[in-house]
């Protein structure tokens, strides 16, 4: 009972703490909504185009990229326009298609159509798209070519009549499954990832500033008095301990809430969901248990800023584990925060259960045991 008063008494100093209090239920909720506004599933890439006087064989590679799912196309006059365009990152890519095109084509000769875009992000999937609509006509112009050569008929009418045994043929059937077998990923909302990050983000850096209540503690020699009485240093211990806790569980339940009620996220399973906030706030306490044992004043405490953004960032809270290359992949799985990722990337993307984290779980909670012993090995440091 003490030891639950004291944690009381640590939660109800946080709310005397205006700007602890913005950091914990006003800056999470900005973050969300501006990573999901920007970088949310609902982002549509832009691709420019240029086809004036390519005639209409042009004008059909332009139709076909038009209808491929998942991009915007945007006209341009010239070349240096769309280029420009591309530069300024106003457009992912762009395609040039050229004056003549269909009449180089008609004639019999070879065409090219050009290729616009930055290194790296999406150009690779824009320019798949681009491949599959000129490929596809470039072969209904090789059919028209050798029928108009072999029954001696005009290529336009060769044309259409490829494009119409085309259209006839049934084509491929792609069935899209995961890696590991099973059904693909659910569809998720474009704040859900997001608010899943800034969950992990903001318990972990909020949590570790309670280190600086302890270390505040030690030098007020609060803890010296809470030993004079009748109280052990074990409660005083798990009080301040519980106080961590309820720090780093209002910060994960506020997020789980309010991002559910304004920003329409689906956390999956809810016993799993609330699992994995369980065990990060174990991870968080931990954690805040230690550095207010090892470090001495609150200017040393100001480093666990950075150091929380560095591990957060190496944790896949700012970039998806996902484009890591290989070897970074397996060194932010010695963050805390990697693992709760994955586990909240399985509930959201997967729809998976409590038994489909308990790796997660299970590595979260070897973590927690792990800092919360070393913490209670310099209980002398966290009270003298």
């Amino acid at each position: 009972m003490k030891a639950l008063t004291i944690g009381a008494v640590n939660l109800k100093r946080l709310t005397r703490d205006r700007i602890s209090l913005f950091f914990i239920f006003v800056f999470p909720v900005i973050l969300i909504l501006l990573i999901g506004v920007s970088f949310g599933e609902d982002f549509t890439p832009k691709l420019g185009v240029v086809a004036v006087g390519s005639g209409d064989l042009g004008e059909e590679v332009v139709r076909a990229v038009e209808l491929s799912k998942g991009l915007e196309v945007e006209p341009f006059d010239d070349r240096a326009m769309l280029v420009a365009a591309v530069e300024r990152g106003v457009i992912e890519a762009g395609i040039i298609v050229p004056r003549g095109y269909d009449a180089t084509l008609r004639t019999g000769g070879h065409a090219r159509v050009d290729y616009v875009s930055q290194p790296g992000g999406l150009s690779s999937a824009l320019r798949t798209t681009v491949d599959s609509a000129v490929a596809d006509q470039a072969g209904l112009v090789r059919a028209a070519r050798f029928a108009s050569a072999k029954d001696e008929v005009g290529f336009e009418d060769a044309y259409r009549r490829a494009e119409a045994v085309s259209a006839a043929d049934p084509g491929v059937a792609v069935d899209v499954a995961s890696a590991e077998g099973g059904a693909p990923e659910e569809s998720f909302g474009r704040f859900d990832l997001g608010a899943a990050s800034q969950l992990v983000l903001f318990t972990f850096i909020n949590s570790l500033g309670g280190s600086v209540a302890l270390i505040q503690s030690r030098h007020l020699g609060v803890s010296r008095r809470m030993l004079s009485t009748p109280l052990g240093i074990g409660t005083v211990l798990i009080g301040e301990a519980i106080g961590r806790f309820l720090i780093a569980m209002v910060q994960g339940t506020f997020i789980v809430i309010i991002a559910t009620v304004l920003f329409g996220v689906d956390w999956g399973a809810p016993l799993a969901a609330s699992a994995l906030v369980v065990a990060f706030a174990l991870v968080s306490t931990g954690a805040a248990m230690l550095f207010g044992a090892l470090l001495a004043t609150e200017q040393q405490a100001a480093a666990l800023t950075p150091l929380s953004l560095g591990l957060a960032a190496l944790g896949g809270c700012m970039v998806p584990l996902e484009v890591f290359p290989p070897l970074m992949k397996k060194v932010a799985l010695i963050t805390p925060h990697a693992w709760a990722m994955r586990g909240f990337t399985e509930l959201i993307r997967r729809d998976a259960g409590l038994f489909d984290v308990l790796p997660q779980l299970g590595v979260l909670i070897a973590f927690a045991v792990v800092l919360l012993s070393v913490s209670i090995s310099l209980r002398r440091s966290i009270v003298a």
